[in-house]
């Protein structure tokens, strides 16, 4: 889809058929209109075909509060002919549909989410993270709007209520009133905004959400109020109106705040994926062209050092490919004319000519990036404790409310009153503490986790992590340090570590750069030269020496094999000098340092442990035996990794992923939760609900502690809003209760369950 280049602050906007240079207020001028407009869009221009044969859009969605809004899209949408899936990311506001283009279309599907009241636009990352940036930006103004014309309300309604109460004339009384309605007025007006909007959609949607009974408090509560300030009556609740709107504005602005952290793994691949390839011309010039107009067939150069941007074979050199990230396999692999090379894999040395099988659409990462697709959309369906409760909130609120209001109506006592007995009932029942019990644990447990070195992508990942019985570990740079280490420095005189390093401080390849920093050399040989791919050769003191390959130093066969044989999962370096025999260096990607004391402690809290890998069987069978995990497999694929997710899902388990690469993505998106550490691909890092930080495993067993904690007091909170509930509610039908005591009785169990949060500040860390 074409894109709009924005000048000064550049914007991109998805427009079509326009290649013009517009500035930033043009543009949102034109998503507006764009917006404005949703019926015109061809929207068969953002259809995808799946292998078979099915329409695939992928879409924004707007207006999306709780579980109740998801079951209504998938529900609503599943009964459109030839739907044959419906799949909403609950966090993200991302909706995946698939359908039969010979039953429907995508206009049919927008239509279908506008009569559901929603509004839908073409899924685009950093559009959907600005819009999640206003919509917060805008809670907290309606927030801040809220509190302060809740403060002042207050202070007038404690002069008419103080203790001089009977020298208080009517007068002065309804001037205080109308002063209050003065600033109640625009204060709900505004701060009342995201709640009423989201209530007029769901009934023109004819349904019921958590804002509708919100919407219908506050409202009533403000025309009665208004209707008794005209009748110069004594009781006005100006107040309750808006201190209601006042904590579910908490509740929302922190249950928002959670979500919005979340970022789709669509603004990460760039970390990875090249946008532009070095084209080789058929007149043998080359410069870089974008990927789009890169097309198979065509020829790449692939200098040393860069990242491949490009799937293909190699038709010319060789070299070494670090494949880590992409496959998990720790060993560079050696290329050259024939081999295939993959988009994200580094080339650590030659340079490269390689003849393009695919570019922009159809490389291995397209492919990592389908199944990560897919296994998000399919965790997405898990709900949350707070949405769980909220499905029965609206419905009991309703008949609440109407009983009482029917019934005192009956009883004789006029409508009135019976209509104030009805406001009491639907204040007091309001959901501010069921809407804060969630919310309010996240972020003190989030805090908690912060300190502990571990960063929550994920609002619902904490209620996962607490439910947790099985962890499987990626090995390759999770339960190894990403960086390669020397392995044997105790097997090697200090003075041959130095001569070695000083070579190595030559050479650009990562294996020489992992043996200069173990040997703290700071002064490389002069004079020396790098043969692409192989090794470093220099004279030192009239000596010729060389450090590479087994092959570049003439070392044996059976040496090689013989060192490698006590080291499987590692590399080895050759320094070579005449006259002297060859001393090898084995470099491997070391254990975390408390990889096996992290493990041990999992095991002996009943949790059970694996290790997938994509490396090769000898490496991970000894960090298996080092760590004493039972359970393992070795030269795993994004689909083998997922399957034996999807096998142990099938025995009841909850998995927890832990994993750092490109090729883990899919796995840690299909696992139930997962975690991955900040040295991790940006793709990894997007797909996993938590990120933590530095080279200590202990965030893992310290997430799934804290995260323990955490579900109980969410439980706890939602107990003492149930019990409230169960209290209040009769003293509101009974009458005994005004709108005013109802505010506060809706206050104070909103600040128990806010202190309740905070309690886990406080809690043993065991």
């Amino acid at each position: 889809m074409p894109r709009v280049r924005v000048a000064e602050g550049r914007r991109t906007c998805p427009l079509r058929n326009r290649e013009n240079t517009i500035t930033i207020a043009q543009a949102d001028r034109f998503r507006d209109h764009d917006a404005m407009n949703v019926h015109s869009r061809d929207w068969s221009a953002f259809v995808t075909k799946a292998p078979s044969g099915a329409s695939h859009i992928e879409l924004a969605v707007e207006g999306i509060h709780c579980a109740a809004c998801m079951a209504r899209i998938e529900k609503g949408l599943g009964r459109l002919p030839g739907v044959e899936n419906a799949r909403l990311n609950l966090t993200t506001h991302r909706l995946a549909v698939d359908w039969q283009p010979d039953a429907t279309n995508a206009g049919a599907v927008v239509d279908k989410l506008e009569s559901l009241g929603f509004k839908a636009h073409p899924f685009d990352p950093g559009e959907m993270r600005g819009r999640d940036d206003a919509a917060s930006r805008h809670l907290l103004r309606a927030l801040a709007v809220a509190g302060f014309g809740g403060m002042n309300i207050m202070l007038l309604s404690v002069s008419v209520w103080s203790g001089n109460v009977t020298d208080i004339t009517p007068e002065t009384r309804d001037f205080f009133h109308w002063l209050s309605a003065l600033i109640a007025l625009p204060v709900v007006a505004y701060a009342g905004r995201p709640f009423f909007v989201s209530a007029w959609a769901a009934l023109k949607a004819r349904s019921l959400n958590m804002d509708v009974p919100i919407s219908i408090g506050v409202t009533l509560a403000v025309a009665m109020s208004m209707l008794q300030t005209i009748q110069h009556a004594e009781d006005v609740y100006f107040d309750s109106a808006v201190m209601l709107l006042f904590f579910l504005l908490i509740g929302r602005y922190l249950d928002q705040n959670m979500r919005r952290r979340t970022r789709s793994f669509a603004e990460n691949l760039a970390a990875l994926r090249a946008e532009t390839a070095r084209l080789i011309r058929p007149d043998g010039s080359t410069g870089d062209v974008p990927l789009s107009q890169v097309e198979p067939g065509m020829l790449v150069l692939v200098a040393a050092g860069e990242r491949v941007s490009v799937d293909g074979v190699i038709e010319e050199g060789t070299s070494e490919i670090d494949q880590s990230l992409v496959t998990g396999e720790t060993r560079l692999a050696d290329v050259g004319l024939g081999d295939r090379v993959h988009a994200g894999t580094l080339n650590a040395a030659g340079v490269l000519k390689v003849r393009v099988t695919a570019a922009a659409k159809g490389t291995l990462l397209d492919e990592v990036t389908r199944l990560l697709e897919t296994a998000s959309q399919a965790k997405s369906r898990y709900i949350r404790l707070a949405d769980r409760a909220a499905a029965l909130y609206a419905p009991l609120v309703h008949t609440a409310a109407a009983l009482a209001f029917i019934g005192w109506l009956i009883a004789g006592i006029g409508w009135q009153p019976s209509l104030v007995i009805a406001i009491s009932v639907l204040i007091i029942t309001c959901p501010c503490a069921l809407g804060l019990a969630i919310p309010a644990v996240q972020v003190v447990a989030s805090g908690i986790l912060f300190n502990k070195g571990v960063l929550l992508n994920s609002g619902d990942a904490l209620e996962r992590f607490a439910t947790v019985d099985t962890v499987v570990f990626d090995k390759t740079g999770t339960l190894t340090l990403p960086d390669a280490a020397l392995a044997n420095a105790d097997e090697v005189r200090a003075e041959d570590l130095e001569l070695a390093g000083r070579l190595a401080l030559a050479s650009r390849h990562p294996l020489a750069a992992a043996l200069a920093r173990a040997s703290g050399a700071r002064d490389p040989v002069t004079g020396a030269r790098e043969a692409a791919g192989s090794g470093v050769k220099a004279t030192v003191d009239g000596v010729e020496c060389r450090l590479g390959s087994p092959k570049f130093c003439d070392v044996a066969e059976d040496a090689a094999a013989a060192a490698l044989a006590l080291h499987p999962d590692a590399s080895l370096i050759v320094l070579a000098r005449a006259g002297a025999a060859p001393v090898l260096f084995a470099v491997r990607q070391a254990l975390r340092p408390d990889a096996v004391s992290v493990v041990a402690d999992l095991k002996r809290r009943g949790l059970h442990v694996e290790i997938l890998s994509g490396d090769h069987q000898a490496a991970v069978a000894m960090v298996a035996d080092e760590l004493g995990v039972a359970d393992y497999a070795a030269r795993l694929d994004p689909r083998g990794k997922i399957a034996r997710l999807e096998a142990l899902k099938a025995e009841g388990r909850k998995v927890l992923m832990v994993g750092d690469g490109l090729n883990d993505a899919p796995a840690l998106a299909a696992a139930h939760v997962s975690m991955s550490p900040v040295s991790a691909v940006h793709l990894s890092q997007a797909a996993a609900d938590a990120v933590f930080l530095g080279e200590s495993l202990a965030a893992v067993p310290a997430a799934l502690r804290t995260a323990h904690r955490a579900h109980v007091a969410m439980r706890q909170n939602l107990v003492l809003a149930a019990a409230y509930n169960c209290i209040a509610v009769p003293f509101a039908i009974a009458g005994f209760v005004t709108p005013l005591l109802a505010a506060l009785a809706m206050s104070a169990s909103s600040i128990i369950v806010t202190a309740n949060s905070l309690r886990l500040r406080f809690g043993k860390a065991d």
